[in-house]
Protein backbone atom coordinates (compact mmCIF):
# COMPACT_ATOMS: atom_id res chain seq x y z
CA UNK A 1 0.00 0.00 0.00
CA UNK A 2 3.09 2.30 0.54
CA UNK A 3 4.14 1.57 -2.82
CA UNK A 4 1.21 2.67 -4.21
CA UNK A 5 0.40 5.48 -2.07
CA UNK A 6 3.92 6.73 -2.68
CA UNK A 7 3.87 6.38 -6.43
CA UNK A 8 4.40 8.41 -9.57
CA UNK A 9 1.88 7.20 -12.06
CA UNK A 10 2.99 9.26 -15.03
CA UNK A 11 6.56 7.53 -13.94
CA UNK A 12 4.26 4.00 -14.02
CA UNK A 13 2.87 5.28 -17.54
CA UNK A 14 6.61 5.61 -18.61
CA UNK A 15 7.81 2.77 -17.21
CA UNK A 16 4.97 0.23 -18.93
CA UNK A 17 5.92 1.23 -21.88
CA UNK A 18 10.12 0.64 -21.03
CA UNK A 19 11.28 -2.02 -23.56
CA UNK A 20 14.12 -3.19 -21.00
CA UNK A 21 11.37 -3.27 -18.45
CA UNK A 22 8.41 -5.29 -20.84
CA UNK A 23 11.63 -7.24 -21.96
CA UNK A 24 12.73 -8.52 -18.30
CA UNK A 25 8.79 -9.53 -17.58
CA UNK A 26 8.91 -11.49 -20.69
CA UNK A 27 12.07 -13.54 -19.32
CA UNK A 28 10.60 -13.68 -15.90
CA UNK A 29 7.52 -15.07 -16.82
CA UNK A 30 8.54 -17.37 -19.74
CA UNK A 31 11.32 -18.58 -17.60
CA UNK A 32 9.01 -19.66 -14.85
CA UNK A 33 6.53 -20.98 -17.57
CA UNK A 34 9.22 -23.24 -19.33
CA UNK A 35 10.36 -24.28 -15.04
CA UNK A 36 6.90 -25.05 -14.10
CA UNK A 37 6.25 -27.38 -17.24
CA UNK A 38 9.25 -29.31 -17.12
CA UNK A 39 9.22 -29.52 -13.46
CA UNK A 40 5.52 -31.29 -13.53
CA UNK A 41 6.06 -33.97 -16.15
CA UNK A 42 8.12 -35.46 -13.19
CA UNK A 43 7.39 -33.84 -9.70
CA UNK A 44 3.15 -34.62 -10.07
CA UNK A 45 4.61 -38.50 -10.40
CA UNK A 46 6.87 -38.44 -7.76
CA UNK A 47 4.34 -37.03 -5.48
CA UNK A 48 1.90 -39.72 -6.58
CA UNK A 49 4.60 -42.30 -6.11
CA UNK A 50 5.84 -41.62 -1.90
CA UNK A 51 2.11 -40.98 -1.66
CA UNK A 52 0.97 -44.41 -2.79
CA UNK A 53 4.51 -46.24 -1.39
CA UNK A 54 5.82 -47.47 1.96
CA UNK A 55 9.86 -47.73 1.86
CA UNK A 56 12.72 -47.14 3.97
CA UNK A 57 13.83 -43.77 2.85
CA UNK A 58 10.28 -41.81 2.05
CA UNK A 59 11.12 -39.64 4.68
CA UNK A 60 14.12 -38.72 3.25
CA UNK A 61 12.66 -38.37 0.14
CA UNK A 62 10.15 -36.02 1.31
CA UNK A 63 13.09 -34.11 2.95
CA UNK A 64 15.24 -33.93 0.19
CA UNK A 65 12.21 -32.14 -2.04
CA UNK A 66 11.78 -30.05 0.79
CA UNK A 67 15.61 -28.94 1.14
CA UNK A 68 15.56 -26.25 -1.03
CA UNK A 69 13.75 -24.14 1.37
CA UNK A 70 16.01 -23.61 4.04
CA UNK A 71 19.03 -23.82 1.74
CA UNK A 72 20.04 -19.82 1.17
CA UNK A 73 19.44 -19.17 -2.06
CA UNK A 74 22.58 -17.11 -3.09
CA UNK A 75 24.10 -20.88 -2.15
CA UNK A 76 21.76 -22.69 -4.13
CA UNK A 77 22.22 -20.80 -7.35
CA UNK A 78 26.60 -21.76 -6.12
CA UNK A 79 25.89 -25.31 -6.03
CA UNK A 80 23.62 -24.98 -9.25
CA UNK A 81 26.72 -23.60 -10.80
CA UNK A 82 29.11 -25.74 -9.57
CA UNK A 83 26.92 -28.82 -11.92
CA UNK A 84 26.33 -26.92 -14.93
CA UNK A 85 29.08 -24.90 -15.78
CA UNK A 86 30.95 -25.68 -19.05
CA UNK A 87 33.91 -26.72 -17.50
CA UNK A 88 31.60 -29.53 -16.01
CA UNK A 89 30.27 -33.45 -17.11
CA UNK A 90 26.58 -32.10 -17.20
CA UNK A 91 27.51 -29.02 -18.78
CA UNK A 92 29.87 -30.64 -21.68
CA UNK A 93 27.15 -32.65 -22.62
CA UNK A 94 24.52 -29.97 -22.34
CA UNK A 95 26.26 -28.14 -24.79
CA UNK A 96 26.58 -31.36 -26.94
CA UNK A 97 22.65 -30.69 -27.29
CA UNK A 98 23.08 -27.07 -27.95
CA UNK A 99 21.81 -26.03 -23.89
CA UNK A 100 24.00 -23.46 -21.87
CA UNK A 101 22.72 -22.96 -18.90
CA UNK A 102 25.05 -20.07 -18.11
CA UNK A 103 23.74 -16.55 -19.13
CA UNK A 104 20.18 -18.12 -20.76
CA UNK A 105 16.72 -19.02 -20.23
CA UNK A 106 17.21 -22.48 -19.50
CA UNK A 107 19.79 -21.41 -16.48
CA UNK A 108 17.45 -19.40 -15.35
CA UNK A 109 14.64 -21.97 -15.23
CA UNK A 110 16.61 -24.62 -13.91
CA UNK A 111 17.56 -21.78 -11.25
CA UNK A 112 13.82 -20.86 -10.34
CA UNK A 113 12.52 -24.79 -10.55
CA UNK A 114 15.11 -25.64 -7.58
CA UNK A 115 14.21 -23.34 -5.30
CA UNK A 116 10.53 -23.35 -6.11
CA UNK A 117 9.80 -27.45 -6.63
CA UNK A 118 8.89 -27.81 -2.56
CA UNK A 119 5.69 -25.85 -3.58
CA UNK A 120 4.65 -27.92 -6.07
CA UNK A 121 5.54 -31.26 -4.48
CA UNK A 122 3.99 -30.69 -1.24
CA UNK A 123 0.90 -29.73 -2.55
CA UNK A 124 0.41 -32.84 -5.06
CA UNK A 125 1.57 -34.70 -2.16
CA UNK A 126 -1.31 -33.36 -0.25
CA UNK A 127 -3.71 -33.85 -2.47
CA UNK A 128 -2.74 -37.59 -3.57
CA UNK A 129 -2.77 -38.33 0.36
CA UNK A 130 -6.13 -36.70 0.72
CA UNK A 131 -7.61 -38.91 -2.17
CA UNK A 132 -9.20 -42.39 -0.29
CA UNK A 133 -7.23 -45.95 -1.75
CA UNK A 134 -10.63 -47.91 -1.79
CA UNK A 135 -11.43 -45.87 -5.06
CA UNK A 136 -7.94 -47.00 -7.16
CA UNK A 137 -8.58 -50.49 -5.42
CA UNK A 138 -11.72 -50.94 -7.02
CA UNK A 139 -10.89 -49.74 -10.32
CA UNK A 140 -7.46 -51.97 -9.99
CA UNK A 141 -9.92 -54.94 -9.21
CA UNK A 142 -12.11 -54.13 -12.25
CA UNK A 143 -9.29 -54.73 -14.49
CA UNK A 144 -8.07 -50.74 -15.19
CA UNK A 145 -3.98 -50.58 -15.37
CA UNK A 146 -2.36 -48.30 -12.72
CA UNK A 147 -1.32 -45.78 -15.22
CA UNK A 148 -5.29 -45.49 -16.56
CA UNK A 149 -6.21 -44.98 -12.57
CA UNK A 150 -3.61 -42.23 -12.27
CA UNK A 151 -4.90 -40.60 -15.25
CA UNK A 152 -8.48 -41.40 -14.60
CA UNK A 153 -9.16 -41.82 -11.29
CA UNK A 154 -6.27 -40.39 -9.01
CA UNK A 155 -5.08 -37.08 -11.10
CA UNK A 156 -8.95 -35.79 -11.15
CA UNK A 157 -9.58 -36.06 -7.78
CA UNK A 158 -6.40 -34.23 -6.54
CA UNK A 159 -6.55 -31.63 -9.96
CA UNK A 160 -7.33 -29.28 -7.32
CA UNK A 161 -4.05 -29.24 -4.95
CA UNK A 162 -1.99 -29.74 -8.19
CA UNK A 163 -2.91 -26.83 -9.73
CA UNK A 164 -2.88 -25.12 -6.77
CA UNK A 165 0.94 -25.52 -6.06
CA UNK A 166 1.47 -25.07 -9.77
CA UNK A 167 0.11 -21.47 -9.90
CA UNK A 168 2.43 -21.41 -6.28
CA UNK A 169 5.26 -22.96 -7.89
CA UNK A 170 5.00 -20.20 -10.84
CA UNK A 171 4.73 -17.52 -8.53
CA UNK A 172 7.73 -18.47 -6.43
CA UNK A 173 9.82 -19.24 -9.50
CA UNK A 174 9.34 -15.59 -11.20
CA UNK A 175 10.18 -14.06 -7.75
CA UNK A 176 13.43 -15.67 -7.74
CA UNK A 177 16.79 -13.41 -7.09
CA UNK A 178 19.50 -15.29 -5.15
CA UNK A 179 20.07 -18.18 -6.54
CA UNK A 180 19.20 -16.84 -10.57
CA UNK A 181 22.06 -14.14 -10.47
CA UNK A 182 24.28 -16.57 -9.68
CA UNK A 183 23.38 -18.36 -12.60
CA UNK A 184 22.46 -15.66 -15.58
CA UNK A 185 22.69 -12.27 -15.00
CA UNK A 186 21.49 -11.72 -18.52
CA UNK A 187 18.76 -12.26 -20.06
CA UNK A 188 17.86 -9.81 -16.81
CA UNK A 189 14.60 -10.93 -14.83
CA UNK A 190 12.77 -8.21 -13.56
CA UNK A 191 13.65 -8.62 -9.99
CA UNK A 192 17.18 -7.63 -11.13
CA UNK A 193 15.86 -5.61 -13.11
CA UNK A 194 14.85 -3.56 -10.02
CA UNK A 195 17.74 -4.60 -7.79
CA UNK A 196 20.19 -3.16 -10.79
CA UNK A 197 18.13 0.01 -10.81
CA UNK A 198 18.01 0.82 -7.64
CA UNK A 199 21.74 0.42 -6.98
CA UNK A 200 22.65 2.69 -9.72
CA UNK A 201 19.64 5.21 -9.78
CA UNK A 202 18.99 4.95 -6.62
CA UNK A 203 14.58 4.42 -5.25
CA UNK A 204 12.94 6.34 -7.57
CA UNK A 205 13.79 4.81 -10.67
CA UNK A 206 13.08 1.09 -9.07
CA UNK A 207 10.43 2.10 -7.41
CA UNK A 208 8.32 2.19 -10.70
CA UNK A 209 9.49 -0.97 -11.59
CA UNK A 210 8.56 -2.78 -7.75
CA UNK A 211 5.03 -1.47 -8.51
CA UNK A 212 4.40 -2.87 -11.83
CA UNK A 213 6.26 -6.39 -10.85
CA UNK A 214 4.12 -6.92 -7.20
CA UNK A 215 0.81 -6.17 -9.22
CA UNK A 216 1.98 -8.60 -11.61
CA UNK A 217 2.90 -11.03 -8.65
CA UNK A 218 -0.32 -10.51 -6.87
CA UNK A 219 -2.71 -11.32 -9.81
CA UNK A 220 -0.88 -14.37 -9.88
CA UNK A 221 -1.37 -15.23 -6.22
CA UNK A 222 -4.84 -13.99 -6.90
CA UNK A 223 -5.26 -16.74 -9.05
CA UNK A 224 -3.91 -19.61 -6.66
CA UNK A 225 -6.46 -18.29 -4.10
CA UNK A 226 -9.09 -18.93 -6.38
CA UNK A 227 -7.97 -22.19 -7.50
CA UNK A 228 -6.85 -23.73 -3.93
CA UNK A 229 -9.20 -26.34 -2.29
CA UNK A 230 -11.56 -24.88 0.35
CA UNK A 231 -10.84 -25.72 3.88
CA UNK A 232 -13.18 -28.65 4.79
Amino acid sequence: VGLFVSSNFPELKEVINDKEVSDSIITTLYSAMLATFASSIFVIPAAYFISRNDFFIKRILISLFDLPVVIPHTAAGIAILGIVSRNTTLGNVSQMFGIDFIGSHAGIALAMAFVSIPFLFNAALTGFDSIPRKYELAALNLGASPLKVFFTISLPLAWRAIVGGIVLMFARGMSEFGAVIIIAYHPMTTPILIFERFTTYGLAHSQPVAILFISISLFIFFLFRLVKPKSK
